[in-house]
């Protein structure tokens, strides 16, 4: 084997619920405006137009409770809860009725968001990376083996912000739903066991500032504490 030339990097990873084992990430896909509510407040029509991707640098994981340090250049860092996927399995041009087989579990997810310098790049029709794809932009729980709870396609989604409620949804909301957001993404690159996909946030999305405590639950699995620290 040859040597590096630099120590390589950690495995990016996340808990895995009722298990000190944890799963292995690696990429992260995101879809944007997947509820109808989301993509009005964001200014954009709700039809159920093709789904679009983003991602996040797998080493952007932060496991639950974990704080996050604001992070520089934005005075806009904004929540948006969403239901996350996780695949066992990989593959090209999935069929939507073969899609779930591919997947080994399901977590939540805060896809953190600098929103003035996403709003900058949108104004000026340029790539949203840094305003999505920041350092620990995305706090990811446990996650739940699709064997202990099957695959949620409905039950409610809430974001809390020091106990104040900012976000309500529903997953069965979901413009594009699980098996074609699989389908949609595996027709523009192969997938992959250890991949993750956040799948959208429902309508609410709103600041955070040093000092809070943003708490996103999902029926059936919990919730992710994310404390928001002074920035480092």
């Amino acid at each position: 084997m040859s040597a590096f030339v630099l120590p390589p990097p950690p495995v990016p990873s996340v808990a895995v619920a009722g298990s000190a084992a944890r799963l292995p990430v690696r990429r992260i896909f995101c879809v944007g405006r997947n509820y109808a509510a989301h993509a009005r407040e964001m200014g954009r029509d709700p039809d159920r137009e093709p789904p679009f991707f983003f991602t996040k640098p797998a080493d952007a994981l932060v496991d639950d409770r974990a704080g996050v340090a604001y992070p520089p250049a934005t005075a806009e860092l904004h929540h948006e809860g969403e239901l996350v996927v996780a695949l066992g399995r990989g593959g090209r041009d999935i069929a939507p009725a073969a899609a779930l087989a591919l997947v080994w579990g399901y977590g939540i997810g805060n896809d953190l968001t600098r929103r003035d310098l996403q709003a900058e790049a949108k104004a000026a029709g340029r790539p949203w990376d840094m305003g999505k794809g920041f350092d620990a932009s995305a706090p990811c729980g446990p996650i739940h083996p699709v064997a202990a709870v099957g695959h949620p396609d409905r039950g409610a989604l809430t974001v809390h912000v020091n106990g104040t409620l900012r976000q309500r949804g529903d997953l069965a909301e979901l413009i594009w739903p699980v098996p074609e957001i699989i389908a949609c993404l595996s027709r523009l690159v192969a997938l992959a066991p250890g991949d993750l996909i956040y799948t959208g946030t429902p309508a609410g999305v709103g600041a955070l500032v040093p000092g809070d405590v943003c708490e996103v639950a999902v029926d059936g699995l919990g919730r992710l504490v994310t404390p928001i620290l002074p920035a480092g």
